[in-house]
């Protein structure tokens, strides 16, 4: 079931509705969050649509490539930062950040108060890795980095996990799950 605005509720697979700010799938993908809003299955596999939300001065992704689909980062509230290839650039709220397919990024939360992106994936079909990641980052033990880099190798993504401590040096961040 899912609450639609006002007292109506419906039981929706697919077509029209509304889904609220608190509403949909969310989890936790080390640094930053995920809110599932459109999957492939809803949208006929042409884009996914996705929310993160990035603490404060939190590093969202290692440096990463992307084999299948190009990303596009709206910012909703927040400073954010993003190396793109060689370039690192910064967008605040209306902003758009560009991450095309096979093109080297990552992103992070530059300023001290709560970020917050949309993030627009074409084709679809990425979502479904955050799905995967979040549910076996919710299970003990820890993931071994040779299981994330499978499951990474799954959807054409290419990770660096090396480019932690630098980018975290860098640019003033930290890694790992929000501090409460």
């Amino acid at each position: 079931m899912i609450a639609l605005r006002g007292s109506e509720e419906a039981v929706l697979s697919k077509g029209a509705r509304v889904l609220g700010p608190d509403e949909g799938r969310s989890g936790l993908l080390g640094s930053m969050g995920v809110r599932f809003l459109l999957g492939g299955d809803e949208t006929g596999g042409g884009f996914a649509l996705v929310e993160h939300p990035i603490p404060p001065r939190a590093l969202a992704a290692p440096l990463h490539r992307h084999s299948r689909e190009d990303e596009y980062s709206f910012v909703l509230e927040g400073r954010v930062g993003a190396l793109l290839g060689d370039a690192v650039v910064h967008g605040g709220p209306g902003d758009l950040v560009f991450k095309p397919r096979g093109q080297w990024h990552t992103f992070w939360n530059a300023g001290d108060e709560p970020a917050r992106i949309l993030e627009l994936i074409s084709p679809a079909g990425f979502e479904r890795y955050f799905e995967e990641m979040v549910e076996r980052l919710e299970r003990e033990p820890p993931p071994e980095p040779t299981e994330l880099g499978a499951i990474a190798a799954r959807y054409g993504l290419e990770v660096d996990r090396e480019s932690i401590p630098r980018l975290t040096e860098e640019h003033g961040l930290r890694w790992g799950p929000p501090e409460d």
